[in-house]
């Protein structure tokens, strides 16, 4: 498998120093999970980190961007968000059913202090980064 080639934008690294520290951990772990599962993930070579609306977010060049946020005036909770004119959060809920808390058809909502259920969310940011390449299967390749 090819090594994973990142670019990231600098301004990003701004945003995540300017999350309250217990947040800031919760998002540097989404972080890391983006980066890990595209280095596991086969036809995934390219990952750009950069700011879109002011948020951490990452895509390639066969996916659909994911962003990731805390914002304070819901301070007990972080999300991913996807396209909502893509499928994903509907193929997330038809196939997690209820091991996740949705925003309609644009993001996935973690508590603060909940467990993320790690292998789940690594195949639905799988599914985002390989989106325009698995976006007429049913499950998305899930």
């Amino acid at each position: 498998m090819e090594k994973l080639a990142r670019k990231t934008n600098p301004t990003v690294k701004g945003v995540f120093a300017q999350y309250p520290d217990p947040v800031r951990n919760k998002m540097l772990f989404l972080r890391e999970l983006i980066f890990e599962t595209a280095e596991e993930t086969e036809g995934v070579d390219e990952l750009e980190e950069t700011l879109k609306w002011g948020e951490p977010s990452y895509r390639t060049r066969k996916g659909s961007t994911i962003r990731m946020d805390w914002k304070a005036k819901a301070p007990d909770q972080y999300a991913l968000y996807f396209q909502c004119t893509s499928r994903l959060v509907d193929t997330f809920r038809m196939v997690f059913d209820r091991t996740f808390h949705y925003e309609g058809n644009r993001a996935i909502i973690f508590a603060i202090n909940q467990q993320i259920p790690v292998p789940e969310l690594k195949e639905c940011i799988k599914a985002a980064l390989r989106y325009h390449k698995v976006k007429d299967q049913l499950t998305l390749g899930i």
